[in-house]
């Protein structure tokens, strides 16, 4: 019985050993099966790797061991009429960390505030730079050296791992505050001018035009990137330069101002705050653009400190606002040679038509009184001694005889109420005031009083320096005019169809101004080198009681209330050339202080060839 059993178990066994080594047999073909899978699917994959992408990742490859590295150009020059530079490359030195070499960075950054100025600006733009920057690239941490701080930095090498003084070309602006608003200023390019210009084009520029010229003529200045084939290593570095393809430099541009009539202008403003403006009336070239006060352009270039941003913006006379481009004045009485004309053209008055000023004006029916700004009057006057003296009286009742819809039709022909399309950014269109634009704007109708004030250049209407020397361009020719130019002529002309006796009319009345012996400028006649037509005027710059309107004439206010004076005119007078504006901020009036200047600017312009 015990062998019997003994004989079970040996069987049993040797069955359980079968079937365990069938399951391994089993497990071992799925295993042999799985890895002859999995070298067949490495070998599909190496095969397409080596014979379908071979292309694409030997492109790749190429890619991580050559880059490109763009060479940004030398931007344009910029200069005057007579080839004098305005605006510069200068070379300049700047200190630059590498943080990689460097190691501990902030105890770098100490060392070195020791030696040089570092503001907290420079600082953050450091610290915003590196965190988008490789470790072994190089970051700019100041700009500009100076020879002190270069020397230091000198003596203190041996010390300054990672710390290099990198040599560059810096815009530099030589005249400085004087073409201020004019040539305008560079600084460093951020996302929005990235956007605007583009990525490509721009690879590796610092520095873009921010206003003025630099900014209009862009992408004159800037010229072509060129570039650069480097091989790499792994970590990125460059190991050798494989080909090169220069960059072209920008071009460079030639302005219509002249130095020398711009500096005299600047001078014949004084203290006041203002603008003046000098267009040549057969061209349309700008002699003079100048708004003043300025500012420093070579303080924009590498960022300035918010503190001095803010000192420019918190001041009463706003440097940075530009008058002759974006300052919006009432004419006064500039505007009266071109009401004149308007009532000349109509056949509303001639050169010999009288009125009777006694100091004030009603119209029919109504009890307010618009007054003269001489106390009893002028008396009887006729077109040039109106113009000569300013009668307001004279152009009150004209503008009421020829109605807002004929005066807004003749001060559009001059141009009122639309830019000139000088080729700068920011021009203002002022306003022409028309029954239409009152009732969009203010949702009124018309009132006659408002045609009595825009007679003499109050009420609505506002205009720009440069729209009203434009205007007094086209005046001086006769109703032939060109649009105003710094760079780039605009060829077309513009004919102001009018009698020609109209035109000798009025000017007979502008020489009165300046030549006549009761002309408002007649005290600046002896400092003028030849004939000049002229008209003086005010701008108010707050209202007073009709009883207290004489206060204005005097020092009885703060000056920053006072009027605003203006003169505008053209020389010389037998064959007009010039056309000059000047507007001076709470000058008080056009004959005491616009004039004068006007005369200073003109003596300049005698000497011009």
């Amino acid at each position: 019985m015990a062998g019997w059993l003994s004989m079970r178990e040996k069987a049993g066994t040797m069955r359980d050993e079968q079937q365990e080594r069938r399951i391994v047999l089993r497990r071992f073909q799925l295993l042999a099966l799985a890895v002859i899978i999995a070298i067949s699917l490495l070998g599909f994959r190496y095969a397409s790797l080596q014979l379908g992408g071979f292309e694409t990742y030997a492109a790749r490859a190429e890619d991580n061991r050559v880059r490109l590295r763009p060479l940004p150009p030398n931007r344009g020059l910029i200069l005057d009429r007579h080839g004098r530079v305005v605006a510069e490359n200068r070379p300049a030195f700047r200190l630059v960390l590498v943080p990689e070499r460097t190691g501990d960075v902030t105890a770098m950054l100490a060392e070195l505030e020791a030696l040089v100025t570092i503001s907290e600006d420079e600082l953050g733009r450091f610290h915003r730079q590196r965190q988008r920057s490789r470790p072994f690239e190089s970051i700019i941490l100041k700009t500009a050296l100076d020879e002190e701080e270069l020397a230091r930095l000198a003596v203190n090498r041996h010390r300054l791992t990672g710390v290099e003084v990198e040599p560059y070309l810096t815009r530099h602006y030589p005249y400085g505050e004087l073409l201020a608003h004019v040539v305008g200023y560079v600084g460093r390019i951020d996302e929005a001018d990235l956007r605007r210009l583009g990525r490509e084009r721009y690879r590796g520029t610092t520095h873009v035009g921010k206003t003025g010229i630099e900014r209009f003529y862009e992408h004159r200045l800037h010229g072509q990137t060129g570039v650069e084939r480097v091989e790499t290593n792994a970590q990125g570095r460059v190991l050798q330069v494989m080909e090169r393809t220069d960059p072209v430099p920008g071009e460079d541009i030639v302005l219509t101002i002249d130095i020398d009539i711009q500096a005299e202008a600047v001078a014949a403003l004084g203290h006041y705050a203002g603008a003046v403006v000098v267009i040549d009336i057969h061209t349309g070239e700008v002699l003079a653009l100048v708004s003043q006060p300025g500012f420093d352009p070579n303080r924009f270039v590498h960022g300035v400190s918010r503190e001095y941003y803010q000192g420019l913006l918190s001041s009463p006379q706003r440097p940075l606002f530009n008058r002759f481009l974006a300052g919006g004045y009432e004419p006064g009485s500039t505007i009266k040679p071109f009401i004149a004309l308007a009532g000349l053209e109509a056949g509303l008055i001639s050169p010999e038509t009288r009125v009777f000023s006694r100091g004030w004006f009603e119209l029919p029916g109504h009890s307010r009184r618009y007054r003269d700004w001489r106390e009893g009057g002028h008396g009887w006057v006729n077109l040039e001694s109106a113009l000569a003296e300013s009668v307001n009286v004279y152009f009150y009742q004209l503008a009421v005889d020829l109605g807002i819809d004929r005066i807004s039709r003749e001060l559009a022909l001059f141009g009122f109420g639309r830019a000139t399309g000088l080729d700068l950014l920011g021009e203002q269109h002022g306003i022409l005031p028309t029954r239409r634009w009152k009732m969009a704007t203010f949702g009124e109708p018309w009132f006659p009083g408002e045609t009595v004030i825009t007679g003499i250049g109050q009420g609505f209407t506002v205009v720009t320096p440069l729209q009203l020397a434009h205007a007094t361009a086209a005046l001086a020719g006769r109703g032939q005019t060109a649009p105003p130019w710094l760079v780039d002529p605009r060829p077309h002309q513009r004919m102001i169809d009018h009698h020609p006796d109209h035109w000798g009319a009025v000017f007979e009345g502008l020489k009165a101004v300046v030549h006549g012996p009761r002309g408002t400028a007649r005290e600046v006649a002896a400092q003028l080198p030849f004939m000049v037509a002229g008209k003086t005027g005010t701008a108010q710059v707050y209202g007073l009681p009709q009883d207290e309107q004489e206060r204005r004439d005097r020092d009885e206010v703060p000056e920053h209330l006072r009027n605003h004076a203006l003169f505008t005119g053209f020389a010389p007078l037998e064959d007009p050339r010039f056309a000059v504006t000047v507007v001076v901020e709470h000058g008080g009036g056009g004959a005491s202080v616009a004039a004068p200047a006007a005369a200073r600017v003109l003596r300049v312009l005698a000497e011009t060839p």
